[in-house]
């Protein structure tokens, strides 16, 4: 770590997991000779393991480390052909990137302000609009009120809400062939 960065506000002002999480992502970039910045990858999966924390934590010290101008998202996560998910690529600030026109990187962090966060770039960790663009299916119940079809899986009813997340503390009540969720 430079002590420069170290100093700076912007470094101050994050939280203890996203100055830990920082260290492991430099560690990730292989030096000026083969320079690998804004083609880092380090999933969130990776960082919580690395960090022992949960995979929210470590999400949240990705956001704040792009919110304070430390990490740029240059490609977002992806499910290769082949199958096998490939992490969001991230650039470090502080590093140039190689081919780039700054000399010693952007260091977006000396921009940053108190309450003038950079916009952070969320990866997405499901596709909320179903296979092949579907949207998810429901029912509407006598209120006219969407009512989601409840999956089967392992022989146990779960119910799903609108962003297809599990739904907990509903309690559903099985009618003749309809299930409604009240």
């Amino acid at each position: 770590m430079v002590r420069t960065t170290m100093q700076e506000p912007a470094w101050r002002a994050l939280s203890p997991v996203a100055q830990a999480l920082y260290p492991w992502l430099k560690l990730e970039w292989r030096g000026p000779h083969a320079n690998n910045n804004g083609k880092i990858r380090f999933s969130v999966r990776q960082a919580a393991d690395a960090l022992g924390v949960s995979r929210n934590t470590a999400a949240r010290g990705f956001r704040e480390l792009q919110a304070k101008g430390f990490l740029a998202m240059t490609e977002e996560a992806c499910l290769g052909v082949a199958g096998a998910a490939r992490a969001p690529a991230y650039e470090l600030t502080e590093i140039e990137v190689p081919h780039g026109s700054s000399r010693g990187g952007s260091k977006l962090y000396r921009e940053w302000r108190e309450g003038q966060d950079f916009p952070v770039k969320k990866t997405r960790t499901n596709n909320p609009e179903g296979m092949n663009g579907k949207t998810k299916p429901y029912h509407k119940n006598d209120d006219e009120q969407k009512i989601h079809v409840i999956k089967m899986m392992t022989g146990r009813l779960k119910n799903y809400d609108e962003q297809g997340r599990f739904a907990r503390g509903h309690v559903i009540n099985m009618k003749t062939s309809l299930i409604t969720i009240t």
